[in-house]
């Protein structure tokens, strides 16, 4: 069964009063680098079942009167295209949603900056987007040497050539699309201009992973590792933390290399450093919020799993991932874990290997795994989500739901009018078809009703789904994984 193991009102309480301790501690002016994602942190509600999704925004609506927001996104991955994988979009229009969510809740977004700027066309092409758009747009370049050479980055050639991002507000939130995106680099690039400026602004982090008062070896922390394999982040001991108080505490690679530019950067401006370590800088409690390690453990151990089973189906579909599926590989041994260490996996390989077609598995709340076989209406898929409905509503697995009557038009529609070579219903065509039935049929409405139980269930698939199907599990809050293989020989999938 699952369990939650994170006390997430604890969080929300314990998490403000830091902040604003943070905030009284620094006069004048706050940069506060905020990782993770505000609206949907999905990742840390999978590792840290208990946590919602949204808990970092509800305290920043605390301070919202007080607060802006500055959005960071590297000019590298406007050019590449970098998509935030649990939504499949790319990283500027990320951007777009962000503006458009956090101004929903009243949040004043005050402008967005572009980092590590060295002249990518697509970048330029952005930044006329968004002046068009009437949002704000500053540059920051990429500085040679960075991070190891101090004396070049806080100088005019380094920080100094960066645009000034014009602020209103004591506290400024620096957040971005996805890890990587220079949001730390933004915050201290701020500092110098501000001391230049007679501004003695100051600086904090609140970043959820690493969690630093974990150890490095937790399965939640070697899960954030996972996260960021396509970055090559690197999980460390804070040598300046052991250093300083002889206590033992998790960083990560970049925050501890950027480091000694904080410091001379704090020496600059105050003649002294507030941080003796990475680990000071931060302002996360989310390590004193866990109360069943067992239960964390189990999530994050699935969670590496699971982003080791994406890494596999993005190399099957052509992307570079070698060297990240070689340091997920690791990272499942040192975490003593293999993908049949995920019930659904086993389950839905079984199948198709008594079927000799691709099968499908569920894992619901109740601990209860089902399957789902392929059929001549409908893909292992969307056999599965009737049958999960099925068992959540105590409806008889013998009962129909959609009456074949109902199915066969919409196949027609598909193959016969809109060129689909494939008739099966998908997942979201066959929940469509349900909602017809509900009409007339009283199993029928009784199983919609269950949908949203589906939430934070376990899913895999012996073959990879196509983009509709996979859509449509991520807006269900379903966890999937699939095997690194098509169902057909095609050159062309979607």
């Amino acid at each position: 069964m699952f369990k939650t193991g994170f006390d997430n009102e604890k969080y929300i309480k314990t998490q403000s009063e830091q902040i604003r301790k943070r905030i009284s501690r620094f006069g004048g002016k706050l940069y506060m680098e905020f990782g993770g994602k505000l609206f949907d942190d999905n990742h840390a509600s999978r590792v840290l079942p208990g946590f919602e999704p949204d808990s970092k925004l509800r305290m920043l609506l605390e301070l919202k009167d007080e607060a802006e927001i500055v959005i960071a996104v590297s000019a590298g991955a406007i050019e590449s295209k970098k998509l935030r994988g649990d939504l499949n979009i790319s990283y500027d229009m990320e951007v777009l949603r962000l503006i458009d969510l956090f101004r929903s809740v009243g949040l004043y977004v005050g402008s967005v900056v572009i980092t590590q700027y060295s002249g990518q066309s697509s970048a330029d092409v952005f930044k006329q987007k968004l002046r068009a758009l009437g949002v704000p747009v500053f540059i920051h370049y990429k500085i040679e040497g960075y991070p190891s050479n101090v004396k070049k980055i806080i100088s005019e050639t380094g920080y100094g050539k960066n645009e000034y991002i014009e602020t209103s507000r004591r506290l400024v939130v620096v957040t971005a699309p996805g890890p990587g995106s220079g949001k730390m680099a933004t915050c201290l690039s701020q500092l110098y201009h501000e001391h230049l400026r007679g501004i003695e602004a100051g600086y904090a982090k609140f970043e959820t992973f690493p969690i630093w008062n974990l150890p490095l070896g937790h399965p939640v922390n070697l899960a954030y590792e996972a996260a960021t394999a396509d970055l090559n982040d690197v999980n460390m001991l804070d040598p300046f933390h052991l250093d300083a108080y002889n206590i033992k505490t998790v960083n990560y690679n970049r925050d501890i290399e950027i480091f000694p530019v904080l410091q001379a950067m704090f020496e600059n401006i105050y003649g002294h450093s507030p941080y003796k370590s990475p680990t000071d800088m931060g302002v996360n409690m989310a390590g004193y919020c866990i109360f069943d390690d067992e239960a964390v453990c189990y999530a994050a151990k699935q969670e590496i799993i699971r982003r080791y089973y994406k890494a596999l189906c993005d190399r099957r579909k052509g992307l570079e991932t070698q060297k990240e599926i070689e340091k997920l590989e690791l990272l499942l041994s040192k975490a003593d874990i293999t993908p049949a260490d995920r019930k659904v996996v086993s389950a839905a390989n079984r199948i198709a290997e008594e079927t000799g077609a691709p099968a499908a598995a569920i894992e619901l709340a109740d601990g209860t795994v089902l399957t789902g076989k392929t059929k001549n209406l409908l893909g292992a898929a969307s056999a599965l989500v009737l049958n999960a409905l099925k068992y959540l509503a105590k409806i008889d697995d013998s009962l129909e739901l959609i009456p074949s009557d109902l199915i066969e038009p919409v196949q027609s529609l598909k193959v016969n009018y809109l060129g689909s070579r494939n008739p099966r219903l998908h997942v979201d065509e066959i929940l469509v078809a349900l909602s017809v039935a509900a009409a007339t049929n009283r199993n029928a409405a009784k199983a919609l009703s269950f949908l949203p139980m589906l939430k934070g269930a376990q899913v895999h698939c012996t073959v990879i789904l196509s983009s509709p199907d996979r859509k449509i599990f991520s807006k269900l809050g379903v966890d999937l994984t699939t095997e690194p293989d098509y169902e057909n020989d095609n050159l062309y999938h979607i």
